[in-house]
């Protein structure tokens, strides 16, 4: 397994390391400006290193065998140049460069972060996590202990304060439910899991509606998709309330635990790696600690929507029609848009039983999502264009980046044209700006609900960024903590 922790000072970062990391831009690993940090010696082996390399577009490294008791000194030499849309810290280049570096199975390995401000702490410790994941079934796993000392343009240390330690580790977490396979980590184990993970939170109340009982409550979507597994479906609401709050927030995700797409199954090749489709959930569950381990200021609730999109004789059918929490009725022509139906059920207690006035909700909602934003940015939506720029600011702050896609329902809606119910659950033509309908889908269940022209709803669609290849990322911890944190 593979531990991270945090050095104070350089002395207790190399005290009993085997391999070094050194991370840098570019322009502060040459003789000028390279502060003194690791002693004469081991400088002079860093700028050595430096002087023979180029960074490229992400990043890269060169390796010589130690000194100083290390076996190996790595040097991550990361690019100067930033576009607009990229993280200021450089997380990218920092995450690629650390897994380039091998950095062995077992034994502790001493990283230094050199920062150009301590503001990018949160993203660039984050990167180091995303690229040395924690969760692993190998007879032999890693014993590997990372140990992180960031320091800024001189050579001093940067605290690394609680704040960025329980986001990475909240992250961190995330990134390991989303790798558990799915039969460990069904509805009822993630509901497990979410409930322990909550347990250590002072003030934090928790409701959950299992199986039968959704019908009665109205949630149709999550009971359909849900109904056809071993495991049955559920939604699980958290609560915390400092009292005297501005704003409550509520925290929606979508957690299909593995998607089959329903009876229009998947084709081989496309049902692997969705254990990963609860990576919203898992992102929001994260946030939601972070949040409350932070004194948020905010009103919280969290809303997991939770199910297994299996077969069997129980299965919701095409040209089933559902009446889901919001009163409207669905009119199903893809069993595979499962999320929206669970989403759109979510949304709709937030608004409607929890009577938040800021709703963000988080999935693994589209493929489409990826031809539009890519592996390394969310697409976000938003009826409100400062919520929109928050989510996009905290995005490059945070490391989790983003970016916006048209909110128009008036261009969107008609994709979901019923002649027998309000909506159809996927668009008529496919080449339609698929992401953007996705959202339009979900914020049809708020539309309606009271006080809607007041209330602020942000989507984010990490498809890509969650689950890029073979690993989850924990993606969406770091970004929706900011994101409230900002409001």
């Amino acid at each position: 397994m593979t531990t991270l922790s945090y050095a104070r000072n350089t002395k207790a970062l190399l005290k009993g390391a085997h391999d070094l990391l050194f991370i840098a831009p570019a322009r502060r690993l040459d003789a000028k400006h390279m502060p003194r940090v690791l002693g004469r010696r081991l400088d002079a082996i860093v700028r050595d290193l430096a002087s023979d390399m180029s960074p490229g577009d992400r990043g890269s490294v060169c390796s010589t065998l130690g000194a100083e008791g290390l076996r190996w000194v790595h040097v991550a030499m990361l690019p100067d140049a930033q576009s607009r849309y990229n993280s200021p810290a450089r997380a990218e280049a920092i995450r690629s460069t650390v897994s380039q570096a091998g950095l062995g199975h077992k034994g502790k390995v001493a990283v230094v972060l050199l920062l150009e401000d301590p503001a990018h702490a949160l993203a660039a410790v984050g990167a180091v996590s995303r690229a040395l994941p924690a969760y692993s079934m190998k007879a032999k796993a890693p014993t590997l202990r990372v140990q992180i000392l960031a320091v800024d343009p001189k050579g001093e240390p940067i605290p690394i304060d609680d704040h960025v330690r329980h986001t990475v580790r909240f992250a961190r977490e995330a990134a390991q439910m989303v790798d558990t396979p799915p039969t460990e980590l069904d509805p009822a184990g993630f509901s497990r899991a979410a409930h322990e993970a909550l347990a250590e939170l002072p003030g934090v109340g928790i409701q959950e509606i299992v199986g039968e009982a959704l019908v009665e409550h109205g949630l149709m979507g999550i009971h359909s998709v849900g109904r056809a597994a071993l495991s049955a479906p559920r939604m699980l609401v958290a609560s915390y309330d400092p009292g005297d709050a501005e704003h409550h927030v509520a925290l929606v995700g979508k957690g299909v635990t593995f998607d089959t797409g329903g009876l229009h199954i998947k084709a081989r090749g496309m049902m692997e790696g969705m254990k990963s489709d609860m990576g919203g959930a898992a992102a929001v569950l994260g946030a939601f600690r972070s949040l409350v381990r932070g004194g948020c200021r905010h009103k919280l609730s969290l809303v997991l929507c939770m199910a297994e999109n299996a077969v069997s004789s129980g299965s919701y059918k095409p040209d089933d029609v559902l009446r889901l929490h919001s009163g409207k009725t669905v009119e199903i022509n893809n069993t595979d848009a499962e999320g929206r139906l669970l989403l759109g059920d979510g949304v709709s207690w937030a608004a409607r039983e929890l009577e938040a006035d800021v709703v963000i909700d988080a999935a693994t909602l589209t493929g489409a999502q990826l031809v539009s934003t890519g592996l390394l940015h969310a697409a976000v939506i938003s009826n409100d264009a400062e919520l929109e720029a928050i989510a996009v600011r905290c995005g490059l702050t945070s490391g989790d980046m983003t970016h916006p896609l048209p909110f128009a329902p008036e261009l969107f809606r008609q994709e979901f044209s019923s002649p027998i119910a309000d909506l159809r659950n996927s668009v008529a033509n496919r080449m339609n700006a698929q992401t953007s309908c996705a959202a339009q889908f979900v914020y049809e269940h708020l539309a309606d609900a009271p006080r809607a022209r007041s209330r602020r709803w942000c989507h984010i669609d990490l498809a890509g960024p969650s689950f890029p290849k073979d690993r989850g990322t924990g993606f969406g911890v770091a970004l929706i903590a900011e994101m409230v944190r900002a409001l």
